[in-house]
């Protein structure tokens, strides 16, 4: 039996994913409407409606329950990964984090904060290009597992896996975690292009430049380049910031059109978690010595800038070589 820690979208959709090859799941959601709906009609009409989801899926809002699963994914947003996890049994099976964020105050990478609150569980991170929908849906999708333990990763990686989504296994914790964490960023940048109307060759441009930051930032904090250049990173990045299913893509495309950043975020019931980690992820590219002017510009709207003075200095920087 697995654990789904989160009954968002994505904890849904992954529950699907893993009762669609015959494993019992336990789903833990944290509102009751999402519970009962689950377990009385086979929907979550909150968070993942139009899916028909399997009767292998057993929601509760009993944490203890889901502990005691030979594996457990945690699907909750990043701020919350530490206070859900202090309140899971620690029976030392592997926890593989889902969701993608830097932890605000500590800087810490959500495998770090894992690892101090479940000391002794084996840990490792899911991450990818992804809309919950379309996976749920069991339209072709590929992901990264990455365990600094390989045999884990692997191991894994096979219990996952299924026709329709395909896991490779990685031992870069670290490189998965940031290309999850900064397109998160990145993506609100180029709903911003998009919602100013700044064309096509400027959101091309704010990838390959947004890219560059990442790569920056990645090999800085000890990840590997051909991680962020592969699914967690490139991938992903390429995947969020081109489609308005994308939570952080559309927020972008709303400050773009001019409305304010607290009005959006107050109305919004599911989490776009760029607007909570773009400034973590400045502090901690500051602290790293790592320029990130996308990123800078991204905290900058969030804060209530205007979007034509944040453009005018992103192009009035003074020129450089590519590379840097």
């Amino acid at each position: 039996m697995t654990g789904v820690v989160g009954g968002g979208a994505w904890g849904t959709a992954l529950a699907q994913v893993i009762a669609s090859g015959g494993q019992e799941v336990r789903l833990w959601a944290r509102e009751p409407e999402v519970v009962d709906a689950i377990n009385a009609t086979r929907k979550n009409t909150i968070f993942l409606p139009g899916i028909t989801l399997s009767p292998l899926i057993h929601a509760t809002s009993d944490i203890t329950w889901v502990g005691e699963a030979h594996t457990v994914l945690v699907v909750t947003p990043a701020q919350h990964t530490r206070s859900v996890l202090a309140d899971l049994p620690n029976h030392g099976q592997p926890l593989v984090l889902c969701s993608k964020g830097i932890e605000s105050g500590s800087l810490k990478f959500l495998h770090e904060v894992a690892a101090e609150a479940n000391a002794g569980s084996p840990i490792a991170v899911l991450s990818g290009p992804t809309f919950a929908h379309e996976v749920a849906k069991g339209l072709p999708t590929a992901v990264t597992l990455a365990a600094e333990d390989m045999e884990l990763a692997h191991r894994l990686a096979k219990l996952f896996a299924r026709p329709a989504f395909r896991t490779y296994a990685s031992a870069d914790v670290v490189g998965a975690e940031i290309g999850g964490a900064v397109k998160n960023v990145l993506a609100i940048a180029c709903g911003v292009v998009e919602g100013a109307g700044l064309g096509q060759n400027a959101r091309a441009a704010l990838i390959a430049r947004g890219f560059a930051e990442m790569t920056r930032f990645g090999l800085a904090r000890g990840a590997r380049a051909e991680t962020l250049a592969g699914l967690s990173g490139l991938g992903d990045l390429v995947l969020t910031c081109s489609s308005t299913s994308s939570r952080n893509f559309s927020l972008g495309v709303w400050l773009g059109q001019g409305r304010a950043a607290a009005e959006l975020m107050a109305d919004r019931r599911t989490v776009a978690e760029g607007a909570f980690t773009a400034p973590v992820l400045r502090e901690a590219a500051r602290e790293a010595g790592v320029d990130m002017p996308v990123s800078e510009a991204v905290c900058a709207l969030l804060e209530g800038a205007n979007v034509r003075d944040v453009v005018g200095a992103l192009l009035a920087r003074p020129l450089t070589r590519e590379a840097e």
